[in-house]
């Protein structure tokens, strides 16, 4: 063979090579498009949902200061408002949403993806952030940040669904998982709790598989959010400047104390879902606004903490002179997401969660009197326990916290604190709050068939 047929071969090859190359880009391109308009939706409507999740919070606010007795009202008929919501048009719409993502996770295969649309659908969009906005109003302890992660995920699974059948082969189950995470990044501006969580809780398949298309939603999803709502933190910069290596200790106790009550709080939450079920629809409605009505006793009577998300109770504990709070505290902040979470309307337990890690953090340090930055770390190991023991993620929640105050110095106090809570939760249950949830509307939809 002369030298210029090896040079016309060499140029053939080149020209293959270049041909793949470009056709192995286009079709990269082609598969990451869906997952960008996805993610530029969910960026979009996870603002929506928290402005008006704000504004539901700031009406009972203004509603309580102009007559604080009018929450005997407010409570009962907003709790049963969400709970029909929820019965008439979207049942699955109920509780936090990620048990349910979960579960369509595992459906979404050849054989039942078609169930798949019980869990995750427009109609669960709407009824999702409808029922908790009525829920916030009515002072439910339930949080938008679950919700979100359910919300996100039908967003994926609309567009998914939108995609035409002669477009390159997208997983749906990819599809979904990545919905959920950048729900979360856009819910809390945690891009890299979005990331741990996929990873940590959600995914069954390799990493590798779908790691593009989850860091390529996370960022779009949580920059639209910040193009909307600036770059802000979820909580903000506490203090934790000068800490000694003694305060190790504390911080494992309270992370210890706060892995149980996490779990405990979640434990009761099942025994009232799962005696709840022997009532009929009447009973079940008699339920409900007797709930509305201890929780508008309670708010009164002792303790408004046990209305809202919590957040304000964070921010107070984080950031200003009053670091300790009451025992009745705690115990407010523990028994309104049981309360509220039993209603059968929509509502998350993430915030929640973290406000009950936070009153128990800050009842630890006036206990002992720890005082400023001492006192600082405290709560924020008490988020971090009581977080793990409701998820069982130690690293997302460690990761989440982290996240959400930008104080990276104490990664390691924070990383120990998840640890020794996620071992202290399985003394009281073995299993996930979410995993146990998850198996019930496993059961449901596959017995309602597609």
């Amino acid at each position: 063979m002369n030298k210029r047929s090896i040079g016309r071969l060499r140029l053939q090859a080149k020209a293959l090579f270049d041909l793949i190359g470009t056709e192995r880009i286009r079709l990269h391109i082609l598969q990451a498009c869906p997952f960008w308009v996805a993610s530029l939706l969910t960026g979009l409507v996870a603002v929506g949902y928290t402005k008006l999740f704000g504004y539901a919070e700031s009406l009972l606010r203004k509603i309580l200061d102009w007559k604080d007795w009018s929450i005997f009202i407010i409570a009962p008929i907003s709790f049963f408002a969400a709970w029909l919501i929820v019965q008439r048009f979207a049942p699955n719409a109920r509780g936090s949403g990620i048990p349910q993502v979960m579960a369509a996770i595992e459906l979404s295969t050849a054989k039942h993806h078609k169930r798949v649309e019980k869990l995750l659908s427009f109609r669960i969009l709407v009824t999702k952030i409808a029922s908790s906005l009525l829920m916030v109003l009515g002072g439910g302890a339930i949080g938008r940040e679950g919700p979100t992660i359910q919300v996100a995920g039908s967003i994926f699974r609309i567009v998914n669904k939108w995609v035409p059948a002669s477009w390159p082969k997208l997983s749906k189950q990819n599809f979904i998982l990545t919905g959920a995470a950048a729900g979360l990044a856009a819910a809390f501006n945690t891009p890299l709790g979005g990331v741990v969580f996929a990873m940590e809780e959600l995914a069954s398949i390799h990493f590798r598989f779908f790691r593009t298309a989850l860091f390529s939603a996370v960022i779009l999803s949580g920059l639209t959010a910040q193009a909307l709502l600036g770059p802000y933190l979820y909580l903000g910069y506490p203090d934790v400047k000068g800490l000694g290596f003694s305060i190790f200790i504390a911080v494992a106790a309270t992370a210890i104390a706060a892995g149980m009550l996490g779990s405990l709080m979640c434990k009761a939450i099942l025994y009232v879902m799962k005696w709840k079920q022997s009532l009929s629809r009447w009973k079940t409605i008699l339920f409900i606004f007797c709930a509305g009505t201890l929780v508008a006793c309670l708010a009164y009577f002792l303790n408004g903490e046990v209305l809202g998300s919590g957040k304000e109770l964070m921010n107070q504990t984080l950031f200003t002179g009053h670091k300790s709070v009451s025992w009745h505290t705690v115990f407010m902040r523990t028994a309104g997401p049981i309360i509220s979470f039993n209603i059968g309307a929509a509502g998350g337990v993430f915030a929640p969660s973290l406000s009950a890690g936070a009153s128990l953090g800050a009842f630890i340090s006036g206990l002992f009197h720890f005082a400023g930055a001492h006192a600082n770390i405290i709560i924020l190991s008490g988020m971090v326990g009581f977080l793990t023991g409701v998820t069982r993620t130690p690293f997302t929640s460690a990761i989440l916290v982290l996240e959400m105050t930008d104080r990276h110095s104490v990664i390691f106090h924070l990383m120990i604190a998840a640890l020794l809570s996620n071992i202290a939760a399985l003394i009281i249950d073995k299993h996930s709050f979410y995993d146990q949830l998850k198996k019930g509307y496993l059961q449901h939809t596959m017995e309602a068939g597609p």
